[in-house]
């Protein structure tokens, strides 16, 4: 009898070792003090923040012929640290125009004044609940960055952010915004025959219910910052900032038709292609 209670307990331990592998991590508390950055990290055995252990290092006044855009999010971020009304916001527009590097530039001029940033992936929106709740927690003050959205209709990342954003009955808490990036508008596929649907009520134009359905996730975002390709002389002023940080002190007739060049060879303009050039050249040059 006794060798069969052992054997018991034996399959029992054994079944409960082969349960518990597959059982996630509960999320642990990270060390909001000494770091400022972090990534919320889903995966079969742990859910929860992964800290950034090198944070990227670039600064507001790196970031060149978006005056404009700069100032409205730095302002918007200085009334949320101040704990005053703040927006959430939208960076939609052209490729490698400084969205991204925007907000992380945020965080090196803000953490010491309690600013955290968390970097949620799209396929990992769905989880946003769970990370808001967690956040209202705690007091600092907290930014979840999405980068480079897109959803499709009925994607159900979407509906999490749309919740979160402003359609729950839980009111979100005053700790916590959220900037998305995005190279749409929308956010969602535009299609020709959604237009199509429209009509008119007296003098008023009424969208059909696809287009109010993508406007009403977009229209949440209480601030949009839009950004567009930078001109000839933009671009090479970008060029030239990038090369004086590199220590580079050639003459611009040395390097401005090579520049032109490589922003003509990537079809682009942006403030992406300027640093890669003036990374290149300094490299070949110092």
């Amino acid at each position: 009898m006794i060798n069969d209670w052992q054997s018991l307990f034996a399959r029992l331990e054994d079944l409960l070792n082969r349960v518990e592998q597959h059982i996630p991590i509960p999320p642990r508390a990270p060390d909001w003090q000494n770091h400022h950055a972090f990534r919320w990290c889903k995966s079969d055995k742990y859910t929860g923040f992964q800290i950034v252990t090198h944070p990227h290092g670039i600064r507001l006044n790196d970031l060149q012929g978006i005056d404009a855009q700069k100032q409205q999010i730095d302002r918007n971020t200085q009334q949320f640290l101040h704990r005053k009304p703040a927006n959430n916001v939208l960076l939609w527009g052209a490729r490698g125009t400084g969205k991204s590097s925007l907000i992380k530039a945020l965080l090196n001029e803000y953490a010491n004044q309690g600013l955290r940033l968390i970097e949620v992936e799209k396929y990992d929106l769905i989880d946003l609940p769970e990370i808001v709740n967690y956040c209202e927690q705690h007091p600092e003050r907290f930014i979840i960055f999405c980068d480079d959205l897109s959803f499709e209709q009925h994607d159900a990342s979407y509906k999490a952010l749309k919740s979160v954003l402003d359609g729950s009955i839980s009111a979100p808490p005053d700790n916590v915004l959220i900037y998305a990036t995005s190279n749409r508008r929308h956010l969602l596929p535009e299609y020709f025959h959604e237009n199509l649907q429209a009509h008119t009520v007296g003098e008023e134009i009424h969208h059909g219910e696809a287009v109010e359905e993508k406007i009403s996730l977009s229209e949440r975002f209480g601030l949009w910052l839009s950004f567009y390709p930078f001109s000839q002389e933009e671009y090479i002023a970008i060029v030239r900032y990038w090369l004086v940080k590199f220590g580079v002190l050639a003459t611009e007739e040395t390097w401005r038709r090579e520049a032109l060049q490589w922003a003509l060879l990537r079809g682009s303009r942006s403030g992406r292609s300027a640093w890669q050039f003036a990374r290149d050249f300094a490299g070949r040059m110092t």
